[in-house]
């Protein structure tokens, strides 16, 4: 398989829709400006070069001289005329979009915070901006810059000669994923902007490739992940401990199922630091309206929190410092971490969010609550089977601060997977239960489809506190003395850490009396809602407040 095959992206041809003289003007340019003193050539680089062999181009000293000092001076005219000839349909297949200079220079100023890098590797060069940028700032560093297309790789080369770092450089073609780095002394900084090429252009056995390398690193992948979760995963492969590195890619991977890799790499193994999310209206990527991530990492750390941030205008990004920092074990349990960067007023002295304290979820959703819901004494059902519930809002309003009994409660209908773990008389009446259950058609319901095993409800475990989380007043919070299970119409609230009584107690009562409805999500009609993660959001007393009393 020669480079081009190893693309994995389908379907496409590099130089389709560019137009020849154009196409032999920026090879003409990429050679006047010295492209053949970096090391790395490629047979398709020669190749392209020797089809446009036969059409060369007048190139004045003045002009030569001309593109030489702006590229010197940071600018990237190799790249604005690439973007002139090549449209952005005909770079999409490749995932070209190009970064703005101000995010390249505050990712590059954050690289230098953290330490001098010994070597620089960019996984996508493009017309080799961050590259360029990385040599100015590291003059000492060894710099690899790789990328797929020929054309890209020989306008990087062109810059590098141009702008006096032949010498330190090399760039190939071929595919990040399995061109690894050779091993260097020293620590190396991974930046660039990873192409973006959605699923359905990424060969079957590249995705086969995501899910196996994912797999042996104990982590779960998607089929459906776009390419840059491809060379997340790749750093994270080839990259050794104390090697650090910055990534901007589109941010739908804080909140979609395919982006749970990258979620998962930054808290074991990339040693994620920061995000900072760029709103689209600031146009972090010069032909998308997209939302932006900046990512950080410091490869082989596990740090106990990663600041996340968002920001309006690229203005703002500085050199990457600031943000509120979020727990890992927050992070570990959030599926959407978009949330997570949402601005929220300062919080007090000694406060925290109430999601660094403890994890809110959702009660249990049966799908089909006049089956599974039924009262304690329902001779159908061996009491084994029945899980006392909180099954209505109004049995927490009614309950004050505390669940003291749930003698007065309905019951979840909880059938173990196995039905191996009951006795004779236990199977033979859940069999009679669920016969009955699928001729009400329970079994075809979409909840029991998606269950491993359909009568299984995963009944949620007892929640130290309950909270209501809709209706027309603040939400109810109230101690769960009943150690009573609850459906859909709840949240349970479980302490990250064991919790005495009075803590408990204090951190119930402060919630019960501080929260108020403008903290929730209001729709039409009055009616506010807190979604398990907004009610995270909810400022509370440190735990040492609660724990020495407030």
């Amino acid at each position: 398989m020669n480079r081009r095959e190893n693309v994995g992206v389908m379907g496409h041809d590099v130089h389709m829709t560019t137009t020849d003289d154009s196409m032999a003007r920026l090879v003409s340019m990429a050679l006047a400006l010295g492209a053949q003193e970096v090391a790395g050539w490629s047979r398709e680089e020669f190749e392209l070069i020797g089809r446009f062999a036969a059409r060369p181009q007048s190139l004045s000293q003045s002009d030569i001289a001309s593109l030489r000092e702006a590229i010197r001076e940071g600018q990237d005219p190799l790249g604005d005329e690439f973007y002139r000839i090549r449209s952005a349909e005909a770079r999409r297949p490749l995932g070209q979009t190009y970064t703005p200079e101000a995010i390249i220079n505050s990712m590059i100023e954050w690289s230098a915070a953290q330490s001098i890098p010994d070597r620089v590797i960019d996984p996508g060069s493009g017309s080799g901006r961050y590259i360029l940028a990385a040599a100015r700032r590291f003059p000492k560093a060894q710099l690899l810059a790789i990328d797929i297309d020929p054309l890209a790789t020989l306008m990087t080369r062109a810059s590098l000669a141009a702008a006096g770092h032949a010498a330190s450089a090399t760039v190939a073609l071929g595919d990040y994923r399995i061109m690894g780095a050779a091993p260097h002394v020293g620590r190396t900084l991974y930046i660039g902007n990873p192409p973006y090429v959605r699923h359905h252009q990424i060969d079957s056995t590249w995705k086969q490739w995501l899910l196996k390398t994912a797999q042996e690193r104990g982590l779960r992948a998607s089929a459906l992940a776009g390419l840059h979760v491809h060379f997340f995963l790749a750093t994270a492969q080839q990259a050794a401990p104390g090697d650090f590195g910055t990534f901007i890619t589109s941010a739908e991977w804080l909140d979609v199922n395919y982006g749970s890799l990258v979620r998962q790499l930054l808290l074991d193994g990339l040693g994620g630091t920061a995000i900072h999310v760029i709103e689209p209206e600031a146009r972090p990527f010069a032909d998308a309206v997209t939302t932006g991530a900046i990512t950080c990492f410091e490869v082989g750390k596990a740090h106990a929190k990663m600041r996340l941030r968002r920001v309006k205008d690229t203005k703002n990004l500085g050199s990457l410092e600031g943000g509120r920092e979020i727990s890992r074990a927050r992070l570990a349990d959030a599926n959407r971490w978009s949330v997570l960067t949402r601005v929220t007023p300062k919080l007090p002295k000694d406060f925290v969010e109430l999601g660094e304290l403890a994890r809110v979820h959702r009660g249990t959703a049966t799908g089909a609550n006049d089956v599974w819901v039924t009262d304690m004494n329902d001779g159908r059902i061996p009491r084994s089977c029945l899980v006392p519930a909180v099954t209505r809002a109004r049995e927490l309003f009614a309950a004050g601060e505390r669940l003291k009994s749930a003698e007065n409660l309905r019951c979840i209908i909880d059938i173990p997977s196995s039905l191996q773990d009951l006795n004779d008389e236990e199977h033979a009446a859940v069999r009679a239960f669920l016969k009955f259950a699928e001729e009400q058609g329970v079994r075809e319901g979409y909840l029991a489809s998606k269950r491993r095993v359909w009568w299984n409800l995963g009944v949620r475990q007892a929640a130290p506190i309950l909270a209501s989380y809709m209706a027309r007043r603040p939400p109810a919070f109230v101690l769960n003395d009943a150690h009573a299970s609850y459906l859909n119409i709840a949240h349970g609230i479980y302490p990250r850490m064991e919790l005495p009584p009075q803590a408990l107690e204090r951190l119930a009562a402060h919630l019960r009396t501080e929260v108020s409805q403008t903290q929730g999500r209001t729709y039409a009609g009055g009616l506010t809602k807190f979604e398990p993660k907004e009610m995270e959001r909810l400022p509370v007393p440190a735990v040492e407040t609660l724990l020495n009393g407030l």
